[in-house]
């Protein structure tokens, strides 16, 4: 299925049914006094999380969804009947944006959630509504009121606790396929990745992290340079970036250090937040190096580069070193979900707070 992570569509929620104007009219009642119904209400439009979604594609082709309006209120007292809502069923992790006033109308971030996007217009008033000891015989009625109408973007970031940052080429694809359930393409010969992947890492039974992989970065991606600037809002939402590095390039005239400058640079042009994450040295490829060389020239990366953070050394293609990785990402993504959870606070305590006696 092709990946779609962005569309625009037009909703317009149903409008209300109008009132009615009636009178009872029987044998032997001559006044038998106003029986008009009220209109119906027209049906809303609603946004859901589906887990099962991974791509905004449904709405690529189908751009423009509609709820019915409300029924008209009728004699003898009936009331006309309320339209139905629809439901417009979107990935988790869905951002939609007012195209109108750039306001943020929904962002589905929990599975099952579901938000109005658009209201449908309440039914107008039959003159039953208006009948008063003063006015017995009201021949007033309103129309229905008009459904919302808006213009939208639907914008998909995926939610992983973990992204992979890159050049092409880097091992990003064969990582996250060593230590997840993800199946990458992934060959012999250099291309990129076309779209994201995500992959649940298991730890343990009950251990468990989610992982994006995305496009990767070339210099000058964020003046619109090849394809991983169009995916970095997918990083927007992790807790930690891993940046993979290949430190035994395919081509000997690659130099890795001014590749991994050259992707922190564009990361900090795209996104200062993005920039200030927390992130992590990933040196990929050590099987490519002879094993004499390996501690001199990650010395030397670690210097020219000038990193500070944590550094890693794996090989993807062999799993040498993703083991004690993947443990030490675990443990700092369950420390980052404690620190987000809201303090429980005692019932014990009083509203104005209270000692608790012991």
């Amino acid at each position: 299925m092709k990946f779609v992570d962005e569309a625009t569509i037009d909703i317009a929620a149903g409008d209300g049914g109008a009132g009615c104007v009636s009178f009872r009219r029987e044998k032997f009642i001559p006044f038998g006094g106003p029986n008009g119904g009220d209109g119906g209400r027209g049906g809303s439009v609603y946004a859901v999380a589906d887990r099962n979604l991974n791509t905004l594609i449904d709405y690529r082709y189908a751009r423009r969804h509609e709820a019915r309006n409300g029924e008209g209120g009728r004699g003898s007292d009936q009331f006309g009947a309320a339209a139905d809502d629809i439901v417009l069923r979107m990935p988790v992790g869905t951002i939609v944006t007012d195209l109108e006033t750039s306001q943020v109308i929904a962002e589905l971030l929990v599975p099952g959630e579901k938000m109005l996007l658009a209201k449908g217009g309440d039914g107008g008033f039959g003159n039953l509504h208006f009948k008063s000891s003063t006015n017995r015989a009201p021949r007033q009625k309103t129309p229905g009121w008009p459904g919302e109408a808006k213009k939208l973007k639907l914008e998909l970031r995926v939610l992983a606790d973990v992204g992979l940052l890159g050049m092409p080429n880097a091992g990003k694809s064969t990582f996250i396929a060593a230590v997840s359930n993800a199946r990458p393409k992934i060959a012999d010969y250099p291309f990129t990745t076309l779209h994201p992947h995500l992959g649940v890492v298991r730890v343990a039974p009950e251990q468990s992290f989610v992982i994006a992989d995305i496009p990767g970065l070339i210099e000058g991606a964020s003046e619109g340079a090849g394809l991983g600037h169009l995916f970095l809002r997918h990083l927007q939402r992790t807790r930690l970036l891993l940046h993979v590095v290949d430190i035994a390039p395919f081509d000997e005239g690659i130099d890795p250090v001014a590749q991994a400058k050259a992707i922190v640079g564009e990361l900090k042009k795209y996104d200062t937040a993005l920039y200030e994450k927390p992130r992590w040295l990933v040196l990929n490829k050590l099987d490519m190096v002879p094993t004499e060389e390996r501690d001199a020239r990650v010395k030397d990366f670690v210097k020219r580069f000038k990193w500070k953070g944590p550094v890693f050394q794996i090989s993807a293609l062999t799993r040498e070193g993703c083991e004690p990785l993947i443990h030490a990402i675990y443990q700092h993504v369950a420390a980052a979900q404690r620190a987000e959870e809201p303090e429980e606070v005692d019932p014990r305590f009083a509203a104005e707070g209270g000692a608790i006696d012991g």
